[in-house]
């Protein structure tokens, strides 16, 4: 009996939207109502919407480090892997807004306007990668110009997760782990970007 073949595309997609509506779902019914439900829920998404870019940002240089099937196929789902991350991460912000909204005094509980800027740029980032993500625009912007603000936007958010991950390292848990990974994931893009170079001149 043949295995089932993997989702692709917009099914690939869809598949992991509805994993991160149902991973939600259980984080809120899964705490006590009120804070703490919302609060297991963005630490659920966070992970979520990590995994993922760190899925989609890799995409590229796995096939520079590690040729073969498994690398070519993340390479194709990029842009699906992308838009769950978007997904994802939306999700985590609406559920922050929620958090604000019905419990200001702990939202705001040793945070400035300051230190909610850097998540604020990523976001930005994050609509306009999402809404060049569809063909029509691609067309308008050019390939040139939506490649560099693609990189860009993929580069500031890294910056983003790495500097999050960073600021919360003494609060021990998993940002430790999260703060390594992503450190990692960033000298590995810059390994595979270096390393084309180095072969030709090497052959030179």
């Amino acid at each position: 009996m043949k295995p089932l073949p993997l989702p692709s595309g917009w099914k690939l997609f869809a598949a992991l939207a509805s994993l991160t509506l149902l991973m939600t779902a259980v984080a809120l019914l899964g705490a006590a109502p009120g804070a703490d439900s919302l609060r297991s829920a963005i630490r659920a998404t966070a992970r979520s919407s990590f995994a993922l870019f760190l899925l989609a940002f890799l995409a590229s240089s796995a096939t520079t480090l590690l040729p073969g099937r498994s690398s070519r196929r993340l390479l194709r789902e990029r842009r699906f892997l992308g838009m769950a991350f978007a997904f994802s991460h939306t999700v985590h912000g609406v559920l922050i807004y929620r958090y604000a909204q019905l419990f200001p005094e702990l939202f705001w509980l040793g945070r400035t306007a300051t230190s909610s800027l850097p998540g604020s740029i990523g976001y930005l980032f994050l609509l306009l990668l999402t809404l060049t993500s569809f063909k029509a625009p691609m067309r308008l912007l050019g390939g040139r110009a939506w490649k560099t603000l693609h990189s860009t936007g993929m580069w500031v958010l890294a910056a983003v997760f790495c500097l999050s991950f960073y600021k919360r390292i003494p609060m021990g848990g998993w940002y430790p782990l999260a703060f390594a990974l992503m450190f990692s994931a960033i000298a590995l893009k810059l390994i595979a970007k270096l390393a084309p170079r180095r072969a030709a001149d090497a052959l030179s």
